[in-house]
């Protein structure tokens, strides 16, 4: 009878560990399985983390580039903890890559195409412009050129190729170096729209994926012209004025701002459809009172004067 008792005491005994044992296990198999993250309703969260929803990307136009650069340092300033990142590339650069869905704005210095448009549409992207400054594409030579104002038609003409020395706009009997940006440049569309009317850019163009480097450039070479934004303007360049139906027209801030400067135009953000969160956060924080002075500092033209 002992011997029984005893058997039967380390039968329930192994039992016992085994269940013991194998709720371990299944244990251990749920807390190794992912596990889903929850919001506080308990539902499946976004996608989005906490410190993803604390950061934005910016990208595109290399004219708008310092101004966004300048509002976002002082964004994240008053802001910790949020994030802007802001990278050039040209206007044509940002908006594939708005309709891709890789930023979150796309800043361009030219309205989106209607190509662009219906790409983005087709990829669910529903683009909402914002303009956020004004600027005037600058016309610029070597400070040491005589040449100070051209015609629309000799402008033209230098960059469709039919002018090809200085002598046959007033100046000195030398080949003229042109400089062009590339064509993802929203600048680059603007001016072949707005100068070269439709005609294609001279083949022997020299072209620059930045404006920086037209700066460059023109700065360094006595024969050479090129094409900024009005930021961009310093004293190792000069700024042409152009003649319209106003007569000769400089480039400078009133100018621009009610139009008498015949290559005014507007800046954009693009964004995905009314921002939101963070996007929002920044985009009226650039549309705001600081955010304009911020316009003004950088060399653009504010909305409001």
């Amino acid at each position: 009878m002992a011997n029984k008792l005893k058997t039967y005491v380390i039968l329930t005994l192994l039992i016992i560990g085994f269940v013991f044992l194998a709720g371990c296990a299944g244990k251990n198999s749920e807390s190794s399985s992912p596990t889903q993250e929850t919001s506080s309703e308990g539902t499946p969260a976004e996608k989005t983390t906490a410190s993803e929803a604390q950061s934005i990307t910016l990208k595109g136009s290399d004219t708008v580039l310092p101004l966004a650069q300048a509002e976002a340092e002082e964004f994240m300033a008053e802001n910790s903890g949020k994030s802007v990142t802001v990278t050039g590339g040209g206007s044509g650069v940002g908006i594939a890559a708005l309709i891709d869905g890789e930023v979150n704005i796309a800043t361009a210095s030219r309205e989106m195409t209607d190509d662009e448009i219906k790409s983005a549409e087709a990829k669910g992207i529903n683009p909402l412009e914002t303009t956020i400054a004004y600027d005037g594409i600058t016309v610029i030579v070597n400070p040491s050129n005589s040449v100070s104002n051209l015609t629309f038609d000799q402008l033209r003409g230098i960059y469709n190729g039919s002018i090809s020395n200085w002598k046959e706009v007033g100046g000195a009997d030398a080949q003229i170096a042109v400089i062009s940006r590339d064509s993802s440049s929203g600048t680059y569309k603007d001016f072949q729209k707005d100068v070269l009317q439709g005609d294609e850019y001279r083949p022997d163009a020299l072209i620059q994926p930045a404006t920086g480097g037209i700066v460059t450039e023109v700065s360094q070479n006595t024969n050479a012209i090129g094409y900024i934004g009005f930021a961009y303007i310093d004293s190792s360049i000069k700024a042409l004025s152009l003649n319209n139906d106003n007569g000769s027209v400089a480039p400078t801030e009133e100018s621009i701002l009610n139009g008498s400067y015949p290559l005014s135009r507007s800046l954009y953000f693009y964004t995905d459809g009314e921002p939101s969160g963070l996007t929002k956060e920044f985009t009226d924080f650039v549309l705001s009172e600081k955010g304009q002075s911020i316009v003004s500092t950088v060399g653009y033209i504010p909305l409001k004067k």
